[in-house]
């Protein structure tokens, strides 16, 4: 069994243990984290699917012999912390953090429970008015977006975090374990953090306007046929194989309230020659305006590095702690199987508790993206 921990002098610290059972790898954190700060009263917990099957056991566990009740988390296919990711074998990784007893609300939303989210936390809310969110979701969920925007309104806080992936249950922790809907932790300014996201797709051609349409399907862009423009825009090779391009290319729909690196990403599922159209995974209005975009490992690293740089800039100082959440088409498919990122994160940012998980969505504002990296450093 293999196991690491990473300590900061600033009231975070994390622990990361792997190939073993839940018992065995929970007794490896917390050997390393030990003695467990008196004044530690947080947990952030993040989970392999591969290790999930006694998940309130390792919960239980943790509570009982860390002395902290307030739990937070969830379960990836892929998990990663300060320098390591681990996907499809066993593993833990855990941040504990000694923050303000009154800093924080754990917090628990199913499926239409909106309202009861409001009621039971707004003199919380009200009282201390939280900044950021974290949150992990059920990405079974139909109207996650909707409940994503609905959150980040009632709390009015800046959210981040994923979406679970699991081949089993995409489980997640909020204090005990629990499933559907969205649950984590709000934070107010006492603990004080600087969120970042990069994409993890490249923009090809520019960007245009979507001028018919009905539903998810786009029937024309700039007054053209929608496929036409498509394949003048992705070029001669690609478009030789127009459905192999669907899978390999996207859309982006620019945000407006964003800066101008920032758009959502989605799938082109089907392409109909006949009507020289195509659908995506998402509905848009006429008028809309729309780019195509492709994975691309080389331009993701490179913005990456832009989003670090930039985030060094505006904190100016090495962060105490921070969370990651990535998405899990990135991972290895995107930087190898020595997971890039995370060393590049720390030789930018300098070395920090670092823990997180990769996702079947992120989450950063008020909105789900997909193939980004979204990362919040506590400073």
């Amino acid at each position: 069994m293999n196991s690491l921990s990473c300590k900061s002098d600033n009231r975070f610290w994390s622990a990361f243990a792997t190939d073993g059972s839940w018992k065995q790898l929970a007794k490896a954190c917390i050997e390393k984290l030990s003695p467990i700060p008196e004044d530690a009263n947080l947990g952030f917990l993040y989970v392999t699917d591969a290790a999930s099957g006694n998940l309130s056991d390792l919960v239980s566990y943790l509570r009982q012999h860390t002395g902290i009740e307030s739990w937070t988390g969830s379960v990836g296919l892929g998990i990663c912390t300060s320098h390591k990711a681990v996907f499809e074998r066993p593993a833990i990784a855990l941040m504990i953090a000694a923050v303000p007893s009154q800093s924080f609300q754990v917090f628990r939303l199913t499926s239409g429970m909106t309202n009861q989210f409001a009621t039971e936390t707004s003199s919380w809310i009200a009282g201390q008015k939280p900044m950021h969110g974290i949150v992990h979701c059920d990405p079974r969920r139909v109207d996650l977006n909707e409940t994503i925007a609905a959150t980040s309104a009632i709390s009015s806080s800046f959210l981040v975090g994923a979406a679970s992936s699991a081949r089993q249950t995409p489980w997640q922790i909020a204090n005990t374990v629990v499933e559907g809907g969205l649950s984590g932790v709000l934070l107010t300014s006492d603990v004080p953090a600087t969120v970042g996201i990069t994409q993890g797709c490249s923009a090809i051609g520019p960007a245009r306007r979507i001028t018919k349409a009905t539903g998810n399907v786009v029937l024309e862009i700039d007054g053209r046929p929608a496929l036409d423009v498509f394949i003048s825009d992705i070029g001669e090779l690609q478009s030789r194989d127009l459905h192999r391009a669907a899978r390999q290319m996207f859309v982006g729909f620019p945000l407006t309230d964003g800066d101008e690196n920032d758009y959502l990403v989605r799938y082109i599922f089907d392409i109909d020659v006949d009507r020289k159209s195509f659908a995506t995974s998402q509905s848009f209005a006429e008028n809309s305006t729309i780019l195509f975009c492709r994975r691309d490992a080389q331009s993701a690293t490179a913005d990456l590095e832009r989003m670090l740089k930039s985030m060094k800039l505006r904190i100016g100082q090495k962060p105490k702690g921070g969370l990651y959440f990535n998405c899990i088409a990135r991972g290895p498919n995107m930087f190898g199987p020595d997971f890039e990122e995370l060393e590049l994160i720390q030789n930018i940012l300098g070395e920090f508790p670092l823990v997180g998980f990769c996702g079947n969505g992120e989450v950063s504002h008020n909105r789900l993206y997909y193939y980004t990296g979204v990362l919040m450093v506590f400073t």
